[in-house]
């Protein structure tokens, strides 16, 4: 079960991309953070989602705002997904432990051994304002993202 709104959100430190060291409390007290975690990089439906961000980024990445995507996928097939997809914000790899942040926040599903489609946003504060959970063949809408970014 996927943690809960109201709830403070657990802190992680994991390497995106380019090998670089990201933590959750690197924003604490500068951006809002929407954190999604992804099934699979190189799939279908995670592949429209993600391009569906990069072309609305400006909306996600921004002063107030972080964008991080999170899979269970190694950091070097992240790397060429990022480039062969023009993805420049960071994708974030749960690969080792396996799955451990997506535990943490109730989104990994065992059976498979991948994350489920689960969006976080965590204030300012690190407390998660808004969630959604989509089973792993269903795509998200980001206008709802936009929407729960600008009630904070």
């Amino acid at each position: 079960m996927a943690i809960e709104v109201g709830t403070k959100a657990p802190e992680f430190e994991l390497r995106n991309q380019h090998g670089e060291t990201v933590r959750l409390a690197d924003f604490k007290g500068r951006k809002n953070v929407v954190l999604l975690f992804y099934p699979f990089a190189f799939t279908g439906v995670c592949t429209g989602e993600l391009c569906a961000l990069r072309d609305e980024l400006p909306r996600f990445v921004n002063d107030d705002v972080q964008l991080l995507a999170v899979s269970c996928d190694s950091p070097f097939s992240l790397r060429v997904f990022a480039e062969q997809e023009g993805l420049d914000y960071p994708l974030l790899s749960d690969f080792w432990p396996h799955g451990n942040v997506a535990r943490e926040y109730g989104v990994f599903d065992e059976e498979k051994g991948c994350a489920v489609r689960g969006t976080f946003i965590i204030d300012k504060d690190g407390v998660v304002r808004w969630t959604v959970v989509n089973a792993i063949p269903e795509a998200r809408d980001l206008s709802e993202y936009a929407k729960a970014l600008e009630s904070l």
